[in-house]
């Protein structure tokens, strides 16, 4: 004897609008098991003379919808090992059912046939209730599973299994994150049934209707207005693809991947200056303006016809998931350093024979030149080429600057060494700050900001006093300079 699971829809509303073949089936039955008796067919079908167990108090026991599916899975596959089972869900098998997918899988494991019969989908009610038009395009999500990132706001969207307050809360919290909170939306109940009700809500009262039941489903009509589609990424390619386009900006149209070198050199300064001084919405534009300078090189790359921004979030994804084998994979890693090392190895055996061969061929001629120094430096050490503690760094730092005095002869040729001795003395100091784990481009920025503060506090104190700079000595200016000091400027 085959073990059966026969699986019926109950439609989306009454029972006039059951199928008569599935009518028959359910009236002809011994026995059937429902998932929830809480749907508008049931007390119809009951003076029919329908013979049920439903599983409405498998969901008292959990607090996740997960675990009561696997619960009612788990009971009828039991069940079908020693009798045929007709399991009747809402609306039709093959929508928005995850006992469904769940039996489809274990089932085939067991050895148990599952048999799709028919039923009318909530979704063909919904249709006609909102009068909307799938073929514009529509996304039918999860009220127990939404998430902001799967959201079209230009398509249609229905958002079932919105069972209660506490669900249709976390479907309006999502949403926001992607519209005003006046934005107006449906809450559809018993499509499709005589106790059909479409409530129409601005999102902020969403969670407020008290008729939301398991008949609940949430529509969400397209977005037509670009401000608030701003914050999608698919708006910003295209924003960037009509700049550069026919009828575009004269400046973007003419751009290349060498002229906007600068400006990216210039925005990522501008990022770091944002988070020195610790200014979100300062940070937040300067991101932005660096994201647009990744945005113009893709176009440009679209134009060419050599990449695209798909090709590059690629790249950047798959690199990300092979060097993170700690979070992707099988390897472990228990700190920072681990992760390194970890990352080092891992890009080293990316590059196989292609490899330079030398250790410092892979630091960039781009970076500023204290930081470049201090990348050559510790790739140097990787191999033991490094002090082992900081005095004989200290010590060179003094040679080298003994070197430099010694060069400021006055000669025709001293300007030509001094520079070279100068340069040997900064990659010293550089050698001392990468010991004491000082990043030198930081330190040296935030002495530059001192040094603004405190001339700033020396202009505002001479133009105090009327008299023009022209007129100070400078152990006039020193002394303003110790006072802003004190001050601690």
């Amino acid at each position: 004897m085959v073990k059966t699971i026969e699986i019926i829809g109950l439609g989306a509303g009454d029972i006039n609008q059951l199928p008569l073949g599935i009518y028959r089936k359910i009236v002809s039955a011994g026995h059937l098991y429902l998932r929830t008796k809480e749907h508008p067919v049931v007390p119809e079908l009951e003076k029919e003379g329908m013979s049920y167990t439903s599983f409405d108090a498998i969901y008292e026991k959990y607090e996740r919808f997960e675990e009561v599916y696997q619960e009612i899975t788990r009971v009828l596959l039991q069940k079908a090992e020693t009798e045929e089972v007709i399991y009747a869900v809402p609306g039709h098998p093959l929508v928005a059912e995850q006992t469904v997918q769940l039996l489809l899988a274990e089932g085939l494991k067991r050895g148990i046939e599952i048999v799709i019969g028919g039923g009318q989908s909530f979704i063909d009610a919904l249709f006609a209730s909102l009068k909307i038009d799938p073929i514009e395009g529509f996304q039918l999500l999860d009220a127990t599973s939404l998430d902001s990132q799967q959201l079209q706001m230009d398509q249609h969207i229905i958002i079932s299994q919105v069972y209660d307050q506490f669900t249709a809360s976390n479907v309006k919290l999502t949403l926001m994150e992607k519209l005003p909170d006046d934005y107006e939306v449906v809450i559809v109940t018993a499509a499709g049934s005589r106790d059909e009700v479409l409530t129409q809500v601005p999102l902020y009262e969403l969670d407020r209707n008290m008729s939301i039941n398991n008949l609940t489903s949430v529509y969400v009509p397209p977005v037509t207005e670009d401000q608030i589609l701003w914050k999608n990424f698919t708006k910003l390619r295209e924003i960037i693809a009509d700049l550069r386009g026919l009828e575009g900006c004269p400046w973007d149209k003419e751009q290349t991947h060498e002229s906007l070198k600068k400006y990216l050199i210039e925005e990522t300064y501008e990022v770091i200056e944002a988070i020195n001084e610790g200014d979100i919405d300062h940070l937040i534009e300067e991101l932005g303006d660096v994201l647009l300078q990744v945005m113009l090189h893709a176009q440009i790359g679209t134009d060419e016809g050599y990449f695209t921004i798909d090709d590059v979030i690629e790249g950047l994804s798959a690199k990300m998931v092979r060097r993170h084998p700690h979070v992707f994979g099988t390897a472990s890693a228990s700190n920072a350093e681990e992760v390194v090392a970890n990352w080092q190895q891992i890009k080293e055996q990316e590059k196989g024979e292609g490899k330079p061969e030398s250790l410092l061929a892979g630091i960039s001629t781009a970076l500023p030149n204290l930081l470049r120094a201090a990348e050559l430096q510790k790739k140097a050490a990787k191999v033991g080429f490094d002090w082992e503690e900081i005095t004989p760094a200290l010590e060179k730092v003094k040679e080298e600057l003994e070197e430099f005095t010694a060069e400021l002869d006055g000669t025709a040729d001293s300007f030509i060494r001094a520079k070279k001795e100068f340069g040997d003395l900064l990659f010293a100091f550089v050698n001392v700050a990468r010991f004491l784990k000082i990043n030198p481009e930081e330190a040296l920025f935030e002495t530059n900001e001192k040094f603004i503060r405190r001339f700033s506090y020396i202009e505002s104190r001479v133009k105090e006093s009327g008299r023009a700079f022209e007129e100070y000595t400078l152990e006039e200016l020193d002394r303003y300079w110790d006072e802003a000091k004190v001050k601690g400027l």
